[in-house]
């Protein structure tokens, strides 16, 4: 697998994790209550955290060589 190829893999797995982070949010804001609504609250930050370290690797570890064609 190449370089560029992991660092789209990564990049996508980082956007589901905003994903899958703002729905926990909104999810447990809306519907639960107590213990339960902080413990689904702090997953969803970790997430969220977990995704934007992701993605500043992914835009700070720079280009990637293309194909130099001609």
């Amino acid at each position: 697998m190449s370089e560029g190829l992991l660092k789209m893999w990564i990049a996508l797995g980082a956007i589901g994790l905003m994903f899958f982070a703002v729905i926990s949010i909104t999810f447990s804001r809306m519907k639960l209550n107590g213990i339960l609504k902080f413990i689904v609250t702090l997953f969803a930050y970790v997430c969220m955290i977990t995704a934007g370290i992701l993605i500043l690797f992914v835009v700070f570890s720079g280009p990637v060589p293309g194909l130099i064609l001609g």
